[in-house]
């Protein structure tokens, strides 16, 4: 499209006043009323709020309010949609060289970078640079580096397609500005600032507990994991403060000249304790306030040296953060992964920082994305604040049971802020800004919440628990500086005095430390207890902790991402779940019980919603759950991700989100599932990609999101065969289990050498095939073997092979109990024998029918060689193609998938578990030997499927191009018979097998 007409009387006047503008009277100022205020309002943008939204929601926000030493610590503009920062401009008067200066490409990018946006703009108007703001910056970085655009004005009407494509409101609520975010990002030299400030934070973490041990050598592993914790958190916070204006510029910096630093240090801490109040800085007791004060860490000792390096790297030009622009998310996310480890002392009292074990487990930590967050939140929260008032949101309380860094509270109290403004600017804003108890105050950007009104909803709304007390901690941090943000010295100073109070809440009655599932009857009866394990299980009292939310009844709303720890790990506390969680299943994982203790804690009407794993919704052992579930709750709603990567570092999860409300009963529930991240709101994708099932589709036997179009047709399906498991009756067998692959599996090679050296050998080596080696219709064969020394071989016998194996002794030695390092699982069973006892492994040697155990289509094959299969495949004791046709068709596939599990996505599809639980399920129609046409089809199918057979065998042997093409038409012919085939047996019209086609 053409460049509007505003914009083209914006470059004619910047042409004739050309040396006007250049000119040093020309300020910055005056160039963004001018020309940079109209520029973007023809992008569509709202710059001046027109609109009259509240702060929170406003579209552009000016940020030149915080001044230090003349000069701007914000950016000029900030672009936001849904109040969520979009991209940042800086503006510069004309007479800055925008292409040649290092100095504003610099701080435009720092800017940026420490907010976590891709892309950001830098002009003069005369100039318009576009940056990728990924990479970290560094000072003396060339005003080239990390620019993807440079415009001058007067490229300005040719390329206007080009900038509006990108940085209109449109484009942005388009995703172009995503889309084009993604193709530009550099593939080196991306550091990106969670990935930094981590690193940073951990190397003062080791650093200061090395040295913290060494200069108190009586300070225990406990005391010295809150030391070194309390003192990163208090400097990151003043250091945060700093930067927004809120406390004294370069404070910290200047401890770092002179000596006996950790004590003046200390003495600021005093300071921020009399102006904050908060429990970060609790150092004496006072009159009803909650929590016990910290009497040890201000008296510590702590090296000049040490402390002289992490301050002054806070600071320009060591750091490269702008702290007032950090945001509170991409701090949680720095801290939940800080969490992960933990501060040990060794045999000879030095410190050192190791991984939690269940961390090293679970494969690291995984953050919860800020969309996901903010959609449970809309739909707890936001569903509680229709149609109230400020008055009836006082009495709502929000739980995070397992609140890690507070990602969760932080979104809620966010939403409560951001409601609150809202409800109070529409509602007689001045009325509200008067007297000792104003909510509101007038600032330059318009309307604002008072520290003391942001304070009120932190403690009245907010509750947390953690087993970590060092995720409680991070959390009050997060959540103190979320009150502080937008505040300066000033706006602080002003309302402290007005009200007679200091700037921050205690959060100690709030936010608290204790196991979420274990009460103190856990150690009814035992005498013998120690005060680590009396730490380490870490028992919490619901009702003595807040006892007065459940003399209201229970908490509005919980939400969160439980831990998913594996039933493996619980040990001890199964016995406890068993007899307190109806949900209780011995294979169960722990969110389980996160589930149903969560629901228990909500009063009548509450709203229960986290993210979690959905192997529950079918897997046998979520049962006990689904039922515990339904008795106490009805499902209003479920977003199903399949095995979409929500969590960047978590292969093969699949989630989903719940919303259940303790005593509704509703008819039907809301169902979406998410076909993709791209460019993801949650809510709007569910509002246009929702359907409805009954509550009944949401049984003990399984939570099925079908749509009822699908329902149907799988009900019709499931009626006319009889369960493969019936069917067979059994015939249903795992792969092996060798406990050791790299003892038992081997190649060609090693085999011809084992059978050289003794040609008994022979007898215990099979063929083997994998999982991933079977295909539809053929597999792969890999040259792989396996050494089957099955219970009560004779290996004496077979010395090659004694001696092959003998190199993993100790490795192979079953394990004596489960807390040995080396071995095998425990078991009765030789080193030099297959783990687990395959009592049917002659099936192996027959014909059979053999497919993996995850597949995103179905794979099935025949195998008539004596093949064994590893523990990534299954087979079916029967080579009846019949059998084989039905299990291959598009109709299996569809069954399949209303029976089993998505196992994560490849190549855009959903992967499928065929194991034992769910293939027993699948309905197999018995042909009526009576039945002239049923005999019929059924010989046509089997001539289909061994005519299917000879073609793979046809096209492994093509030797041209053209031969291949002319094999795969014929095979993709015949599938399409065999399909049609199926469906005829199975009874489905025409209008079915569109359904079928369409989800399978």
């Amino acid at each position: 499209m053409p460049a509007p007409a505003v914009i083209r009387q914006l470059v004619e006047r910047f042409e004739a006043n050309l040396d006007t503008y250049r000119g040093g009277g020309y300020n910055e100022t005056l160039l963004r009323r001018d020309f940079l205020d109209p520029f973007f309002k023809a992008l569509g943008w709202d710059i001046d709020n027109s609109q009259d939204y509240a702060e929170a929601f406003r579209e552009v926000i000016h940020e030149d309010a915080i001044k230090v030493g003349g000069s701007t610590k914000a950016p000029d503009y900030s672009f936001r949609i849904g109040g969520r920062r979009i991209f940042f401009l800086e503006a510069k008067k004309p007479s800055v060289y925008i292409k040649e200066e290092i100095a504003p490409a610099y701080q435009l990018r720092r800017y940026a970078w420490s907010a976590n946006l891709p892309l950001s703009i830098l002009s003069d108007f005369e100039e318009f640079a576009v940056y990728d703001c990924r990479a970290k910056p560094a000072p003396n970085d060339k005003p080239s580096k990390g620019r993807l655009l440079y415009l001058t004005y007067r490229d300005y009407l040719e390329r206007w397609d080009e900038i509006a494509a990108v940085f209109s409101k449109e484009a942005v609520l388009k995703g172009s500005f995503d889309r084009y975010a993604r193709e530009a990002k550099g593939k080196r030299g991306t550091a990106t600032v969670d990935a930094e400030f981590l690193a940073q934070i951990e190397q003062w973490r080791d650093l200061l507990a090395k040295n913290l041990a060494l200069r108190n050598p009586g300070l225990g592993v406990r005391e010295l994991n809150f030391a070194v914790q309390a003192t990163i958190d208090r400097i990151v916070f003043l250091r945060i403060c700093e930067d927004r204006g809120i406390e004294p510029l370069n404070r910290l910096q200047g401890l770092a000249n002179g000596a006996h630093i950790y004590e003046r240090l200390a003495q600021v801490f005093r300071e921020a304790d009399e102006r904050y109040n908060s429990g970060l800085f609790h150092f004496r007791s006072e009159k009803n306030r909650p929590g016990s004060p910290d009497e040890f860490t201000l008296g510590l000792k702590v090296d000049d040296k040490l402390l002289k390096d992490l301050l002054n790297g806070l600071y320009y030009p060591e750091s490269p953060y702008e702290f007032s622009v950090l945001p509170a998310d991409i701090l949680g996310q720095v801290y939940e992964r800080f969490l992960g480890s933990v501060i040990r002392l060794t045999a000879g009292g030095q410190a050192k920082v190791e991984e939690k074990p269940e961390v090293k487990k679970a494969g690291g930590v995984y953050y919860t994305p800020t969309y996901i967050v903010d959609y449970i939140v809309r739909q707890t929260v936001g569903r509680l604040l229709e149609s109230q008032s400020p008055k009836d949101a006082a009495r709502l309380k929000i739980l995070d049971p397992a609140c890690g860094s507070g990602s969760f509270l932080i979104g809620a109290y966010q939403h409560l802020l951001d409601w609150h403004l809202g409800w109070y600017t529409a509602n007689d804003p001045e009325k509200h800004a008067k007297g000792k108890e104003a909510k509101l105050y007038r600032a330059k950007e318009g309307w604002r919440l008072t520290a003391s009104e942001r304070k009120r909803i932190l403690v009245n709304n907010i509750y947390g628990v953690d087993i970590d007390a060092q995720a409680v901690e991070v959390t009050k941090l997060s959540l103190l500086l979320k009150v502080l943000e937008g505040e300066t010295d000033e706006s602080l100073n002003a309302q402290m005095k007005l009200f007679h109070e200091r700037a921050l809440p205690d959060l100690d009655g709030n936010i608290k430390c204790g196991n979420s599932l274990i009460g103190p009857d856990f150690f009814d009866g035992r005498l013998d207890l120690d005060e680590d394990e009396r730490r380490r299980i870490n028992a919490f009292d619901w009702r003595a902790e807040f006892p007065q939310v459940f003399k209201g009844g229970g908490f509005d709303a919980v939400i969160g991402n439980p831990p998913y720890v594996r039933q493996e790990s619980l040990g001890e506390l199964k016995d406890y779940f068993q007899s307190h969680y109806e949900a209780y299943d011995g294979v169960a994982d722990l969110y389980a019980y996160f589930m149903e203790k969560g629901l228990g804690s909500l009063r009548d009407g509450g709203l229960f919603s986290i993210i979690v794993s959905s192997s529950f919704l079918r897997a046998s052992y979520g049962r006990a759950l689904r039922e515990a579930l339904k008795k106490h709750a009805a499902v209003l709603r479920l977003v199903d991700f399949g095995g979409l990567p929500v969590f960047a570092n978590a292969k093969d999860t699949y989630v989903c989100i719940p919303l259940l409300e303790k005593g509704a009963t509703p008819q039907r529930i809301e169902v979406a599932r998410i076909a993709s991240l791209e460019n993801l709101d949650v809510e709007e994708y569910v509002h246009a990609h929702r359907y409805f099932v009954p509550q009944a589709r949401f049984s003990a036997e399984a939570w099925s999101l079908k749509s009822d179009e699908e329902a149907a047709v799988f009900d019709k399906i499931v009626k006319a065969g009889k369960p493969l498991g019936v069917y067979l009756n059994g015939g249903l067998y795992y792969g092996i289990k060798t406990g050791l692959n790299e003892a038992f599996v081997i190649d060609t090679e090693t085999r011809n050498r084992l059978v050289a050296q003794d040609k008994r050998s022979a007898e215990l080596i099979k063929p083997l095939l994998g999982g991933e080696d079977i295909r539809r219709y053929l597999f792969c064969e890999t040259g792989q073997w396996l050494i089957f020394t099955r219970r009560g071989v004779d290996i004496a016998r077979y010395p090659a092979i004694r001696d092959h194996l003998a190199q993993w002794k100790e490795d192979l030695t079953p394990k004596k109990d489960k807390t040995a390092r080396r071995g095998r699982k425990p078991g009765r069973y030789a080193w030099y024998e297959i783990q687990d006892d395959v009592a049917y492994f002659e099936v192996f040697d027959k014909p059979k029918i053999i497919f993996p155990d995850i597949a995103k289509s179905p794979r099935f094959s025949l195998d008539n060689d004596g093949r064994y299969l590893a523990n990534t495949a299954y087979c079916i004791g029967s080579d009846d193609p019949y059998l084989l046709g039905v299990l291959n068709s598009r109709l299996f596939w569809f069954a399949i998938s209303h029976i089993s599990i998505p196992f994560g996505v490849r190549a855009g599809e959903y992967r499928y578990r065929l194991i034992y639980q769910y293939m027993e399920k699948v309905p197999i129609r018995v042909i009526d030997r009576k039945d002239k046409s049923d005999r019929a089809r059924h010989d046509k199918l089997v001539a289909l499927v061994e005519q299917m057979l000879k073609l793979h065998r046809d096209l492994a042997v093509a030797k041209t191009a053209h031969d291949k093409i002319l094999v795969e038409r014929q095979i993709a012919a015949t599938d399409k018979q065999i399909d049609r085939l199926v469906y005829e047996l199975y009874g489905l019209t025409e209008e079915e097998i569109a359904v079928v086609e369409g989800g399978a």
